[in-house]
């Protein structure tokens, strides 16, 4: 079981990575006072910020303007921006390798529908929900087999599956199989949503290389999150939070955990960041 907050004194950190739904956001979308706050104080200590998040590349301007001028990486890993929003690097999946797998995840799943996010665009199938994306994003409706291969130029970021009646873990354990390495497979809703990724993509692996550009160890890193899309980032650095309102393989995963994304749970170790920093003999 991971310590709870308070058992353990904050080890320092050069770069913290945050998911945003569920874990830097609270349950209404909003940064709330104490967290803005923190994250400006974490800065200017010395200590990097970074946004990692499943939501996709048209996303990312409005996130710069609500939370600040950070490096987001999106679409869970398949693309980097820098603070000025422009990409730096994206990891996409080929319409070729796009087909097949929907092909795969079709065959395996009968009922199944696809939606695309695409480097600024976003497509769907018809019978794919309106409630899952706002209206205004759509860009094409069609069969995936079409929409794969228009508008000409466009890498699929990301594509997303549904099924109407599935549960969530057997959906997810069917796609997966259906995968069977051709995408990384996961989810990050709690609705019956699954997400697929280049092969090999993920919070984690685009992290990693990122920060290691920077001279930036995993050791170095600490990381929040709340959901399965982000258990790859949470084991893979040296200090992982789990918020207290964390998916349950989440929580079982982090080596720590915080209080929930409503309670400020980010903003509170941030302070704790800072707090050690400032402290005689810390490092530096």
């Amino acid at each position: 079981m991971a310590p709870t907050p308070g058992d353990v004194a904050p080890p320092p950190v050069r770069l913290v990575a945050t998911d945003l739904d569920g874990t830097l956001l609270r349950s209404d979308g909003t940064v709330s006072p104490r967290t803005r706050a923190a994250l400006a104080a974490a800065e200017h200590a010395g200590i990097g910020i970074v946004l990692v998040t499943g939501r996709p590349p048209r996303a990312v301007p409005g996130l710069l303007a609500a939370i600040g001028r950070y490096c987001v990486i999106a679409a869970n890993g398949a693309a980097v921006y820098a603070p000025d929003g422009t990409a730096l690097r994206t990891w996409p999946i080929q319409a070729s390798e796009a087909a097949e797998l929907v092909a795969r995840v079709r065959a395996a799943v009968p009922g199944v529908s696809f939606a695309f996010e695409y480097d600024h665009h976003f497509a769907h199938e018809p019978a794919y929900p309106s409630w899952s994306y706002a209206e205004d994003t759509v860009d094409l409706i069609g069969a995936a087999e079409e929409l794969l291969f228009r508008p000409p130029g466009h890498p699929v970021a990301k594509i997303l599956a549904h099924h109407r009646t599935l549960p969530l873990d057997v959906f997810h354990d069917r796609a997966r199989q259906a995968a069977d390495g051709h995408a990384e497979t996961t989810h990050s809703t709690g609705l019956s949503l699954v997400e697929f990724s280049a092969p090999g993509v993920t919070k984690a692996s685009t992290l990693t290389t990122w920060a290691g550009g920077l001279g930036i160890g995993r050791d170095d890193i600490a990381a929040f999150g709340d959901m399965p899309n982000d258990l790859p980032m949470l084991t893979a650095v040296g200090n992982s939070y789990a918020m207290a309102n964390a998916h349950p393989a989440v929580l079982a995963a982090a080596r720590h955990r915080t209080a929930s994304n409503d309670d400020d749970g980010v903003a509170r170790q941030l302070e704790q960041f800072v707090a050690a920093l400032r402290r005689p003999g810390a490092r530096a």
